[in-house]
C-alpha cells in the first residue's frame, strides 16, 4: 500500500470496512423519508461486495453515507461506519476529508457531472495527489501519466491536457477511476461505474478495478443494477429492497440458490434467463415486400463517414438488431430509417416504397407507418405536456389544422387504447412525465409509437437505462405487441443479452460498416468475425444464462 497512508490505515486485524445497523433518511417537506434501514455488512481486504437492487432501493445512499457525502437534505438516522476498526461516521469534516481519496475513495456514477468542465482532466487527477501525497508538481505530473497508462490511455500527455468534453463517456469514466486509485486507497466505492457503457469498454473498466484489487488488496463496494456484472465481478452479493438488505451471500451461492423471493425475482428477470419462443434462429421470409431494405447506405458529416456502405433486409414481423460500440454508426442508421436525417448516398425502401429521394412533405404520409422509441424517453417529451398530449403528438402531426378540434375526442380514444396496449391505465392521461417512474415513462414512449398504428418501430436502446425487472417487463411487452400486431422491430442496442433474448437476425457494425450479419443463434453461436467474438467475450453475466 501507499507509504503515505494515514495512521488509521495500518494493518489492523479484522475487516477493512464495517457498516453496522446503518439507517439513512432524507428530509422531504416537514417529515423525513427513510431510505436505508438497519443495513449491516463487513468487507475484508481484497474483497468485492456487489450491492444490487432496483432504483430507489438505497444502493447509492449507502455508498454516499460511508463517505459522508449525502446531499444537504440527507442525514444519518442510526448505526455506524467503521474503517479498520475505527468509527468514522460522525467524524469532523476535516478528518473525513483526510480519509476521502486516501483511505476510501469514490468512483461516481456520472462522469459528465463529476468532472469540472472548464479544467483539464489531468489537473483534476493531480488534485488527489496534491492533497494526499508529498509529491512535488513534476512528480505528480509523472504519476498522473502513469495512472493514465494504467487505465489504458495512449498519448497520455495529450489526454492530460484535454477537457472532459473532448473525451468519450468511457474515457471520462477512466479519468474518474484514475483519480479514485491515485492514492491507492484501501476501499473503493464504485457507484454504477459502467452504467451505459459498451460491453468492451465496460469489461476494460471492470478489469482496471479488478487489477488494482489484486495488486494492492483494495476492497471494493460495487454498486450496480446489472446482475451480470455482480455475478462476474464480486465475492459477495447484497440485495437491497426498499432500503433493507434482504439477502447477503457469497456470489456463487447467490447465483445458484438465492434464499429470498425478491432475489429470485431479480435473477429470473435478467435477459440471459428470459425465454421468448421462436427467437434467434431466424424466421422464414414473410409474404409481400420486405419491411426494410437498405442498400449501400452512406452518411457523411463533413469529412467523417458515419455510415459506410451498409446493406440489410428486414422481413415483416421480425426483429432485426443492429449492435456495435458507440460511434459504430448504428444510431445514425436508425435515424436515416425514420427520416430524421437524410442519407448521403444509397437506397432505403420501407414497405416497398423507395424513400431516398422523397422530400419531407412526400415522406410525411409514411411517418405514421414508421415510429421510433428513444433511449431516454424523458428527454424526448415536452415537459409542459401531460401524457395525453405526449402520446397524441403523432396524431396531431398527421392531421390537417382544420380538423384538429373535431378529432380531439377521437384522438383521446386512440391515446387511451395505445396506453392500454402498453399496459398503462387511462388514469395516467393527465399525469406529467416527471411524475412517472423510468419504466412508466418508457411505456408512454411505446404508447406514443403505437398510437398511429405503425408497421415498423425502431427501438433505440429501449431498456438500457432501466432496472433489470423493469427491463424484463418492457421486453415482454414488446414481444406481446409484436405478436398481436405483426410489428416489425429494428432494435439498436449495445446489450447483447437483450439482443439474444428478443431478436431474430442481427447485424454487427464497426466504424460505420457491417462486419457480420445473420440469424442471432448463428452469429452468437459461431461468430465468423474476430470483432464479433470480442464483443461476445466482453458480455457480462454468462453465469446467469438458463441452465
Amino acid at each position: 500500500m501507499n507509504g503515505d497512508s494515514p495512521p488509521e490505515s495500518g494493518a489492523a486485524p479484522g475487516p477493512v470496512l464495517s457498516v453496522a445497523d446503518l439507517s439513512v433518511g432524507y428530509r422531504v417537506g416537514p417529515g423525513t423519508r427513510t431510505a436505508v434501514r438497519n443495513v449491516s455488512f463487513e468487507l475484508a481486504e481484497g474483497q468485492v461486495l456487489a450491492l444490487v437492487g432496483e432504483s430507489g432501493s438505497g444502493k447509492s445512499t449507502i455508498g454516499h453515507a460511508v463517505l459522508d457525502l449525502l446531499p444537504g437534505n440527507g442525514r444519518l438516522l442510526g448505526g455506524t461506519v467503521s474503517y479498520r476498526g475505527r468509527t468514522i461516521s460522525g467524524l469532523p469534516a476535516r478528518q473525513l476529508r483526510q480519509l476521502r481519496g486516501r483511505a476510501i475513495s469514490l468512483i461516481p456514477q456520472d462522469p459528465t457531472l463529476s468532472l469540472d468542465p472548464i479544467r483539464r482532466v489531468g489537473s483534476q487527477v493531480d488534485d488527489v495527489l496534491r492533497l494526499h501525497t508529498g509529491l512535488d508538481a513534476e512528480a505528480r505530473r509523472t504519476k498522473v501519466h502513469e495512472l493514465f497508462e494504467l487505465v489504458g490511455f495512449h498519448d497520455v500527455e495529450r489526454r492530460y491536457r484535454q477537457f472532459p468534453h473532448e473525451l468519450s463517456g468511457g474515457m471520462r469514466q477512466r479519468v474518474l477511476i484514475a483519480a479514485a486509485v491515485a492514492a491507492e486507497p484501501d476501499v473503493i466505492i464504485a457507484d454504477e461505474p459502467t452504467s451505459g457503457l459498451d460491453a468492451t469498454v465496460q469489461a476494460q473498466v471492470l478489469d482496471l478495478i479488478d487489477d488494482l484489487r489484486r495488486r494492492t488488496g483494495t476492497a471494493v463496494v460495487l454498486i450496480t443494477h446489472d446482475l451480470g456484472v455482480a455475478a462476474d465481478r464480486s465475492d459477495l452479493v447484497g440485495v437491497l429492497r426498499q432500503g433493507r438488505l434482504v439477502e447477503l451471500a457469497p456470489t456463487a451461492e447467490f447465483v445458484r440458490s438465492p434464499r429470498d423471493d425478491y432475489s429470485r425475482h431479480l435473477l429470473d428477470s435478467v435477459p440471459a434467463r428470459l425465454e421468448f419462443p421462436d427467437r434467434g434462429s431466424g424466421r422464414a421470409p414473410s409474404h409481400g415486400p420486405a419491411a426494410v431494405e437498405v442498400t449501400n447506405l452512406r452518411k457523411h458529416y463533413g469529412d467523417h463517414v458515419a455510415v459506410d456502405g451498409v446493406s440489410f433486409t428486414v422481413e415483416q414481423g421480425e426483429t432485426f438488431a443492429v449492435v456495435g460500440e458507440s460511434g459504430s454508426g448504428k444510431s445514425t442508421t436508425a435515424r436515416i430509417l425514420t427520416g430524421l436525417v437524410p442519407a448521403t448516398a444509397g437506397r432505403v425502401r420501407l414497405l416497398g416504397t423507395d424513400v431516398g429521394d422523397l422530400s419531407a412533405k412526400a415522406f410525411r404520409p409514411l411517418r405514421g407507418d414508421v415510429q421510433i422509441v428513444f433511449q431516454n424517453p424523458h428527454a424526448s417529451f415536452d415537459p409542459r405536456f401531460d401524457v395525453l398530449s405526449v402520446v397524441a403528438e403523432p396524431l396531431r402531426s398527421f392531421q390537417p389544422v382544420r380538423s384538429r378540434h373535431r378529432l380531439r375526442r377521437e384522438n383521446r380514444d386512440r391515446v387511451v387504447a395505445a396506453l392500454e396496449a402498453a399496459s398503462l391505465p387511462a388514469s395516467f392521461l393527465h399525469r406529467h412525465p416527471r411524475e412517472l417512474s423510468g419504466g412508466q415513462r418508457q411505456r408512454v414512449a411505446i404508447a406514443r409509437a403505437l398510437v398511429s398504428d405503425p408497421r415498423i418501430v425502431v427501438l433505440d436502446e429501449p431498456v438500457s437505462a432501466l432496472d433489470v425487472s423493469v427491463q424484463a417487463q418492457i421486453l415482454a411487452l414488446l414481444d406481446r405487441l409484436q405478436r398481436e400486431r405483426g410489428l416489425t422491430y429494428v432494435l439498436i442496442s449495445h446489450d447483447l443479452a437483450v439482443v439474444r433474448a428478443i431478436s431474430d437476425h442481427v447485424a454487427v457494425m464497426r466504424h460505420g460498416r457491417i462486419v457480420e450479419q445473420g440469424a442471432v443463434a448463428e452469429v452468437f453461436g459461431t461468430p465468423a468475425c474476430d470483432y464479433t467474438a470480442d464483443l461476445l467475450g466482453a458480455m457480462s453475466g454468462r453465469q446467469l444464462a438458463i441452465r
